[in-house]
């Protein structure tokens, strides 16, 4: 393997792992506060445990997400510097604008959420969660606002042959970042529903299987206790408000999620239609979406084996451009277009090394945008289905006793995290052979492009990319098996594991001492 190779494999395993974090973080973060704003507006005791225990999984998954945020950033430096040289001056207004968001300000106003509870007022302490999910969700978009500018450059002119920025408001309000951000938001939302879901039906069930609670003649729920465990009447209340509210952010979540993913595919039909074709392995002009087609990778990157199986006439066009008769240009009439715009072969020049003279394949590696397509798409419509089977479920104030039903409530959870990945690996891969794709549809050559092949280090070789890789990849697996691990033992403790207090003979939730010895629970 080339240098190029494992530096592209090294910064898409910890992309990728990255990522699962996010839209976790994104969903439950903003989830928690409006559970605390229940709370603070009624008195629900059911609300405050609520929050303790989704709030202490939100802060699980925070802290591990900003340890392997780190790495990122370190990357541009490590393995992609000619990348970092060529997008610098655009590049560095958003990631400084995030870099002070997310240590700063999402940090800071955590840290008084976690050690505040009963030592500010309650819309004080409120508003110190609101403060840090609103800072997520600006990091968020200051890092799509980077990302979006490679997919759609915008603000810049060329100077020496690098890109500097004249407009920062374009950039800023790039199109492409606004439906990003949109897209990424209500995917945040959709994996924080299931996760509430999930949860909560395994402690309904739990509840059922301990012989808590119970199902009368009329077939609605009898709610019993169990004191010495926490598992009162409000635990009951707990775990069904969550997974009825869960089911209904997912279901809507999954709205928004399609309507801003429709936005987005008319979009890149004018942005990237290279990456249009080969989402559908379209290797001719059409109008037709394949449902299903064979050997989407053919020979190669070659089209000569692609055969649509089951094709809907005119969705494609109504993808594109919102009716049924668009004639959608497919791989074979893009590749010349690509090949007279941007050349045929990789140019001269040290950055490119070996790799100068080389043809250029203007087509994205065809299974994995076409399958990661469709996987996007199936495996969000999933878990909003799942979402609407519980929410139709959970009528009766409890769940059955199935333990087969209640394995796979909790497997649903996955559903969201991949749909999200898949859809973020589409979207990265359907970029190639750019790092920076260019505009098409601009008059003439668009100047503001860069291949992938010219992105990478040169001064830094295989070997030494291959270490970082391998080490990098440990590193993460350690943390996945520590992030896991104590998601799963707190999730099995129940509000008892936020809430400790709860277990005692003579709690009692207004108990101020009670109360500021919990506070220390949260700081891990």
């Amino acid at each position: 393997m080339e240098a190029l190779e494992i530096a592209r494999w090294q910064f898409g395993i910890t992309t990728v792992y990255h990522f699962l974090m996010v839209p976790l973080t994104l969903g439950l973060g903003v989830t928690t506060a409006v559970l605390q704003t229940v709370w603070v507006r009624t008195g629900k005791p059911e609300y405050k445990r609520m929050t303790k225990f989704w709030g202490k999984l939100f802060l699980i998954n925070f802290i591990v997400g900003v340890v392997t945020g780190l790495v990122q950033e370190f990357q541009f430096g490590m393995a992609w510097s000619e990348y970092s040289r060529f997008v610098g001056d655009v590049f560095g207004a958003p990631l400084a604008m995030e870099a002070l968001l997310a240590f700063f300000v999402e940090s800071t106003f955590l840290g008084l959420w976690i050690f505040g509870w009963d030592r500010l007022s309650k819309k004080i302490h409120l508003a110190t969660i609101w403060a840090a999910s609103i800072a997520t969700w600006l990091s968020a978009y200051f890092i799509i606002v980077a990302n979006s500018w490679m997919q759609h450059p915008v603000g810049v002119t060329v100077v020496d042959g690098r890109p500097v920025m004249t407009d920062v408001m374009a950039v800023l309000t790039n199109n492409t970042a606004v439906l990003a951000f949109a897209h990424t938001i209500t995917g945040g939302l959709s994996v924080a529903g299931s996760f509430l879901l999930g949860i909560a039906w395994y402690h309904l069930w739990r509840r059922r299987r301990d012989g808590i609670d119970s199902v009368g003649a009329d077939g609605k729920v009898v709610v019993g206790e169990h004191l010495a465990s926490g598992r009162d009447k409000t635990d009951h209340r707990v775990w069904l408000k969550s997974a009825r509210i869960g089911a209904v952010i997912a279901m809507i979540s999954f709205a928004g999620v399609a309507v801003t993913g429709d936005l987005q595919a008319k979009l890149m039909f004018h942005q990237q239609p290279m990456k249009m074709a080969a989402a559908e392995a379209a290797c001719h002009d059409g109008t037709s979406f394949s449902v299903l087609s064979v050997n989407p990778i053919g020979h190669g990157q070659s089209c000569s084996n692609v055969e649509a199986v089951i094709e809907v006439p005119g969705l494609l066009s109504f993808l594109a451009n919102g009716d049924t008769k668009t004639n959608v240009k497919g791989v074979n009439t893009l590749v010349p277009e690509y090949e007279k715009k941007y050349g045929t072969h990789v140019p001269d020049g040290p950055v490119y090394g070996d790799r100068a003279g080389q043809k250029i394949d203007y087509v994205p590696v065809m299974y994995v945008t076409y399958w990661g397509f469709r996987l996007m798409i199936t495996l969000g419509g999933l878990a909003a289905l799942a979402a609407f089977i519980a929410w139709f479920i959970l009528r009766k104030g409890t769940v059955p006793e199935s333990v087969w039903l209640m394995r796979l409530a909790v497997l649903s959870i996955l559903a969201p995290f991949g749909a999200n990945s898949a859809g973020w690996i589409f979207t990265e891969m359907g970029r190639q052979p750019f790092v920076v794709a260019p505009n098409p549809d601009a008059t003439g050559v668009d100047p503001v492009f860069m291949y992938t092949a010219a992105a990478v280090s040169p001064g830094v070789s295989a070997a030494e990319l291959l270490i970082s890789l391998i080490v990098l990849t440990l590193v993460y697996g350690v943390l996945a098996v520590i992030e896991v691990r104590l998601l799963v033992k707190f999730v099995r403790g129940g509000v008892p594991s936020a809430m400790p207090e709860l277990l005692s003979e003579n709690k009692d939730e207004s108990d101020d001492e009670g109360a500021r010895r919990d506070v220390l629970s949260f700081a891990y």
